[in-house]
């Protein structure tokens, strides 16, 4: 047998638009949900970041969060924890990566009720280092996915690995980058990618296939990709299939129903399934140190010791600048809300609180990669959280019953954000 986990990750950043978000939705969500309504035996997992189940609701999406709801009970979907606003965990504070975390499960635990009950862990842009599985851990989850480029040992299709933190450990699948590339880029047809499985499946008995991409490739960034593709190879598994069970019940097989039996026997043994049904199908293996990298990093970025080159790179001084700003707003909204001692501080440091949580979004890095991903009106608008966090953080503490001096020295900080954010600026405007 060979099991298909297919992961699909639903995300749109904060500073999203609702008129692009509700064409997503026409395009992408609802059509694809449709899909899985069509084919009842198909089964995948399903990671969206709670910041897009609130902005679902908040524009009139409902529906979609219903549709993945009905699925989850109904057993076709899993629904994964991630961070609540896609941050780069390994790049930010550890106390950040835990409180983004348990955002995440309380918002999607909010809005899917006692069908969300995640086994495993998506972090965002399949960024890992192992600073990160402390915080997994904590919160219960039996598994983490990231990139294939990160697997330190031979490739694992019938056997699971396993990461270790304190004694404890996690099981780890990897993406199959390539396939999982093949069908995002329309390289594959649908007959194309069952005879792809078969030829991973070589003489074993039994393996798992993991690929995983953006949910939105289907339909809004490859149009009808869920009907040419997707619903193509559900259609392909359940007619097959049927029809090996029907030859199979016949008292004789004639030379031309042979024929047909071994020309379905492929698709026969293919199988999807959510990636926490293969921990009850496939052995345990042994415990593994994954290389730190992203989805999109690869092996020579890797070797060069730049594992996040889309949100971190050494020599990009948008992202250097943009991390930097991002610690002073991280300083301030912490210390306002240690400080804030009266309703009205503690109003302000509120408000910068979740300000900072949605400025750990990976947009605003992304976008200033350019490889090629280059937006200024992006990348200013993650810099505009950041600030907005800094403001009412300052303001929280003004408020404050603290002493001049702890003012002073917390104003002082305003200075270089100033110039930082200057800089970000001067910076947009160089072609």
């Amino acid at each position: 047998m060979i099991y298909w986990a297919q992961l699909f990750h639903f995300y749109q950043p904060p500073t999203q638009l609702p008129s692009v978000l509700e064409k997503i939705c026409n395009e992408s969500y609802r059509p694809l949900l449709q899909v899985f309504r069509d084919y009842p035996n198909a089964k995948a997992t399903v990671n969206i970041n709670s910041v897009l189940t609130e902005m679902l609701k908040d524009c009139g999406h409902m529906d979609v969060i219903q549709g993945l709801k009905e699925l989850t009970e109904k057993g076709q979907i899993e629904i994964t924890c991630t961070g609540k606003y896609h941050p780069i965990l390994p790049l930010i504070p550890l106390g950040e990566v835990k409180r983004q975390i348990e955002l995440d499960h309380k918002t999607n635990a909010y809005f899917f009720g006692r069908p969300y009950q995640p086994n495993g862990f998506f972090p965002p842009e399949m960024a890992y280092s192992r600073d990160i599985l402390p915080a997994i851990m904590e919160t219960g989850h039996r598994w983490i996915i990231i990139s294939g480029v990160a697997c330190p040992v031979g490739w694992p299709n019938d056997t699971i690995y396993q990461v270790e933190h304190d004694g404890k450990r996690l099981a780890v699948f990897f993406r199959d980058n390539i396939l999982s590339n093949k069908i995002s880029f329309q390289e594959l047809g649908p007959k194309e990618f069952l005879e792809n499985l078969k030829s991973l499946k070589g003489d074993k008995e039994n393996i798992y296939v993991v690929t995983a991409m953006d949910a939105e490739t289907y339909g809004h960034h490859i149009k009808n990709w869920e009907e040419l593709f997707l619903a193509e190879v559900y259609e392909e598994l359940q007619v097959r299939s049927e029809t090996y069970a029907h030859i199979q019940q016949k008292i004789v097989l004639a030379a031309q129903e042979a024929s047909l039996l071994q020309d379905t026997e492929t698709a026969q043994q293919v199988q999807t399934a959510t990636i926490s049904q293969l921990l009850d199908l496939f052995p345990t293996g042994e415990v593994i140190d994954p290389k730190p990298s992203s989805w999109s990093t690869t092996a020579e970025d890797i070797e060069a010791g730049n594992p996040y080159p889309l949100w971190k790179e050494e020599g990009n001084e948008i992202h250097n600048l943009l991390w930097d700003h991002l610690a002073i707003c991280t300083e301030l909204c912490l210390a306002a809300t240690k400080l804030a001692d009266n309703d009205e501080g503690k109003h302000f440091a509120g408000i910068a609180r979740g300000m900072l949580d949605r400025s750990f979004q990976s947009d605003q890095f992304w976008w200033a990669s350019r490889r090629p991903m280059w937006d200024i009106n992006l990348i200013h608008m993650g810099l505009d959280d950041q600030h907005r966090s800094i403001v009412n953080a300052y303001r929280a503490i003004s408020t404050s019953g603290a002493d001049g001096k702890v003012k002073s020295d917390f104003y002082n900080k305003l200075v270089p954000a100033r110039e930082l954010r200057n800089k970000i600026v001067d910076l947009l405007f160089v072609p």
